[in-house]
Order: structure tokens, then C-alpha cells, then sequence
């Protein structure tokens, strides 16, 4: 076991932790760096140098734009601030509770982390795109984002669920009622086809839809369905495929525009409502797998 490492004065601290002091008064004020020791009579701080590990983690995770609240879980991974300094005040200086040691939670929180930023930007550079292109009255160049395809389906029995709601509450209804749509189709052999929700009406800040989510069951002839249910008629429809990012509200809207201008251009016009048909794992996917058709049945 090593010697006592030296204490620090907070001014020669901030200089070698790269910190300044009104940073390093806010990450004691929250316990996310804490002094080792605190004048009684004069209030001066000394910190251990074996902090600036801790320290410069922080400077780095800053430097990422992570919130304080998830530095503080990362750096409380890496190197428990209350198990560091009560080590250092008690001079037990090469205890690993003083290091910044491996810690596979912490590189675990940060990569979390970076996934949720790089999500964030996947879709703003969607959103990016489609204002661009709006801003610009290239309305038209819309479809070069996406091909247009088509196909025919079937005549379908479709577990339903219904319900006005705004564009804020729409992700989180949209999940749940999934989730419950998903168990009932259990009870019936299980889906027979992707999940799809269609849009009777706008679904926006002031537009509530309402929007139905349905849930295709291949149930046997005579098998009584204790659940709403319904037939969705045989259609052929015109889609475009999009990723996960491009999921998204507002983004998401430049996929309904592209269906809808080449509708136009093939002078054909929409049956029903327009519906996004969700054929893959969302949870599991990444921001640029593609999970999802913006389709619109063609009369």
C-alpha cells in the first residue's frame, strides 16, 4: 500500500482537473465532488489528488453534454464518492475505492447514453431534411426521400382499440394499447400479421385523430372473439418504408406526404385512412433499421 497522496488546494485542484471553481463549488454543492477537507475556521478546501481521476471523468462526460443527474450515476459507478472519500479521510490513500477502477456499469451508463443522443440526432436530421425541403417550396423532391411501392392485402379479422388522443400523448397510448392488443391475440392462436394503426383523422397539438389500433388474429370459423374485433376489408394499398428515426413526429410526416403526392401524380385517390403497418421488433431496433410502412389503401 502506497503512502498518503498529497492534498490539494481548490486553486491548484481547478488547474489540474481542468475544472473551474464555480464548477467545482456546484459538483460539492450536489455530492458529486466532494472536498476531502473543509477548514472549520476558514472554509478552505483541499481535495486528495487521487480525485482528479473522478474529476477529469467529469470534465469528459460534460464535454458529451450528459446531464448532471446521469454524470452523477456514471462517476457513482465508476468510483462511489461516499466510499472515496471517507478512504481518503482516513488515509487508506491506495484503496481502490480512492481509483477510478473498471467498471462495466459505468462504460454500460455512458454507452446508453450515446445510443440516446445518436437517436436524437437520427431524427433531427430527418426532421432537418423534410423543413429544408419545405422551406425551399420543394414539395415535389419529397418523393426523392423514399420509394413508393405497392401490394395487395387480404381480407383480415383485426383485434381493435380506439381512441382520440393528441400528438404528446400518442407514443405512450400507441405502446399500451400494443401490449394490450398483443396478450388478447394470444388468447387466439396469436397475430397473424404486423400490427398496423390507422389514422381517421389528423393527430396533432390541436387535432385528436381519433386513431385505431389493430391487431390481424387468424381465428377458426365459429370461434367466438370475446374482445373488440372487426373485418378489415381486402384493399391494395401504396407505401413507403421508413427507419425508426424517421418514426418520429414531425418527421414522420414527410412519409405521409410522399404517399400522398404520388398518389396525385398517378391520379389515384385513398380508399380508407391512411395506416403505418409496423412489421418488426420497435423496441429492439435501432434508429436506422428500417421497422415501418406509411401506407395508404388506393380506391
Amino acid at each position: 500500500m502506497g503512502g498518503v497522496d498529497p492534498l490539494l488546494s481548490i486553486g491548484v485542484f481547478a488547474r489540474r482537473s481542468w475544472l473551474s471553481l464555480k464548477a467545482l463549488r456546484l459538483y460539492e454543492r450536489l455530492g458529486l465532488l466532494v472536498p476531502v477537507q473543509v477548514g472549520p475556521d476558514n472554509g478552505y478546501r483541499r481535495y486528495h489528488e487521487r480525485q482528479l481521476a473522478t474529476a477529469r471523468l467529469i470534465v469528459m462526460l460534460r464535454r458529451l453534454d450528459m446531464p448532471l443527474a446521469q454524470v452523477a450515476a456514471v462517476v457513482a459507478a465508476a468510483s462511489p464518492q461516499g466510499a472515496e472519500v471517507s478512504m481518503l479521510r482516513a488515509g487508506q490513500a491506495g484503496s481502490r475505492a480512492a481509483e477510478l477502477a473498471a467498471s462495466p456499469a459505468a462504460a454500460s451508463l455512458v454507452a446508453d447514453y450515446w445510443e440516446s443522443v445518436e437517436r436524437r440526432i437520427a431524427s433531427q436530421r430527418a426532421l432537418a431534411t423534410h423543413l429544408r425541403m419545405r422551406l425551399l417550396g420543394e414539395q415535389g423532391a419529397v418523393l426523392d426521400m423514399y420509394t413508393v411501392q405497392q401490394r395487395d392485402i387480404p381480407e383480415q379479422l383485426v383485434l381493435t382499440e380506439q381512441r382520440h388522443v393528441q400528438v404528446a400523448d400518442l407514443a405512450p397510448w400507441l405502446e399500451q394499447a400494443i401490449d394490450r392488443l398483443m396478450g388478447t391475440a394470444g388468447r387466439y392462436g396469436g397475430p397473424s400479421g404486423p400490427v398496423f394503426v390507422i389514422y381517421h383523422g389528423e393527430v396533432n397539438q390541436e387535432s385528436d385523430g381519433p386513431v385505431e389500433v389493430c391487431v390481424p388474429i387468424a381465428a377458426s370459423n365459429g370461434m367466438t372473439i370475446d374482445a373488440p374485433s372487426r373485418r378489415e376489408a381486402a384493399h391494395r394499398e401504396a407505401f413507403v418504408r421508413i427507419t425508426k428515426a424517421q418514426v418520429q413526429y414531425p418527421q414522420i410526416l414527410s412519409a405521409f406526404d410522399a404517399v400522398a403526392q404520388w398518389l396525385t401524380a398517378q391520379g389515384l385517390s385513398t380508399a380508407v385512412a391512411p395506416r403505418e403497418v409496423y412489421f418488426t421488433d420497435f423496441a429492439a431496433a435501432k434508429p436506422t433499421d428500417e421497422v415501418c410502412d406509411v401506407a395508404f389503401p388506393m380506391s
